[in-house]
């Protein structure tokens, strides 16, 4: 679809975007060049209505070993306010991919450290290998994860956050998935034909449904109640009931026929 440098950005015919960590040769490690462009790319996805899924995956042995070790030297030698315009690009990367339009899953292999699991915790699902390996490893060099804790402490609960961010403990993919952060775990060999039946099966929903379902949670987050709520999820619900997607999906139900957009994949 467009250009990177360190990322690559593909679309499929069915609406399906992937987009690749495309470094590596540094295990998919971040940088200021590697944030600034996922700004861009999620920019374009979020702008783009023909796009109904959003898979973020990396290419190689990692999904991302974490930050890179030449940038973290320049930081270093920057002062207090270049530090915080580099952690205002992150925290826009972050926020950016959990508000984003479309449903997105993460795929996850290797090594996910650091910002890397960031990314996960901001996806609204995520599976990966067996043997993947997570870390919040900021501690170990005198830091902390600040800017992703609250997609984390979302993803994986407070407790557990607590003990992983202050300890730095590495933990598998089976771990993860019984915290929360993998919704599934598969041998390494088996993660593609997996995606692919995640991917057949989100695509079985509505395109509008999923998107509006997305912003439905994201609205109702935690869940606590109140009356402005009430009122937002009652008018969510009308409006789904009376849109064309939603007529369409219902009619179709009804007469015991596929809905439009199954029989386009």
């Amino acid at each position: 679809m467009t250009h990177f440098t360190t990322l690559q950005l593909e679309r499929d015919s069915r609406g399906v975007a992937t987009l690749w960590l495309n470094r590596a040769d540094k295990n998919n490690a971040f940088d200021a060049r590697v944030i600034g462009e996922l700004n861009d790319a999620l920019a374009r996805v979020r702008d783009d209505a023909s796009i109904r899924l959003l898979v973020l995956r990396g290419r190689g042995k990692h999904f991302s070993a974490g930050a890179d070790l030449a940038w973290m030297r320049e930081s270093a030698r920057l002062d207090y306010q270049a530090n915080l315009a580099d952690a205002h690009e992150l925290g826009e990367l972050m926020q950016r991919l959990y508000q984003l339009p479309q449903p997105t899953l993460a795929v996850v292999q290797g090594a996910a450290f650091g910002g890397a699991l960031g990314l996960v915790a901001c996806c609204d699902m995520a599976i990966g290998a067996h043997d993947a390996l997570f870390c919040l490893s900021e501690v170990r060099i005198g830091l902390a994860p600040a800017v992703i804790s609250p997609y984390v402490v979302k993803a994986i609960g407070e407790r557990a956050v607590r003990r992983y961010a202050l300890t730095a403990e590495r933990f598998d993919g089976d771990r993860a998935r019984e915290l929360g952060l993998l919704a599934e775990t598969y041998p390494a060999s088996e993660l593609d034909a997996a995606l692919a039946q995640w991917v057949d099966n989100l695509l079985k929903n509505g395109p509008q449904a999923l998107k509006a379902c997305k912003r439905l949670l994201l609205e109702v987050g935690s869940g606590e109640f109140d009356a402005e709520l009430r009122q937002y999820t009652e008018q969510a619900i009308a409006g789904l009931r009376v849109s064309p997607e939603g007529q369409e999906g219902l009619n179709a139900f009804l007469e015991k026929r596929s809905p439009a957009w199954q029989e386009k994949n």
